[in-house]
């Protein structure tokens, strides 16, 4: 397994973390839930952190922390596994601290696209 780095950008994982956090990820590590993660969003969009909420037969069902903004598995369904690409373990700027798991708070609405 290799270590890398990754900016978050935008605003769906605040208040956790900020646009322009810099974070230090490990590729191929096998998220758990409540992990913080690289995924490839489909439809071309570019990677994103995003929270690993569950997994479901279809892959891993995603989350943001700020439900306001961004995109998640409420919108495009689960992640295939061969798209989570790392795990984050730490913010390494600009408030060096590691990444702490946890789970994300339950929503109202139970499929993608439901009300």
């Amino acid at each position: 397994m290799r270590w890398g780095t990754a900016i978050v950008r935008g605003r769906s994982m605040h208040p956790t973390l900020r646009d322009g956090d810099l974070l230090l990820v490990r590729y191929g590590r096998k998220p758990r839930p409540g992990s913080v993660v690289l995924v490839r969003l489909p439809e071309g969009r570019p990677l994103s952190v995003k929270r690993a909420a569950q997994l479901t037969p279809d892959g891993w069902w995603i989350e943001r922390d700020n439900e306001a903004d961004g995109v998640d598995s409420w919108l495009v369904g689960a992640i295939p596994l061969s798209d989570v690409i790392a795990v984050a373990v730490a913010r390494l700027w600009p408030r060096p601290r590691p990444l702490r798991r946890r789970r994300p708070k339950p929503r109202s609405c139970s499929a993608p696209g439901g009300g």
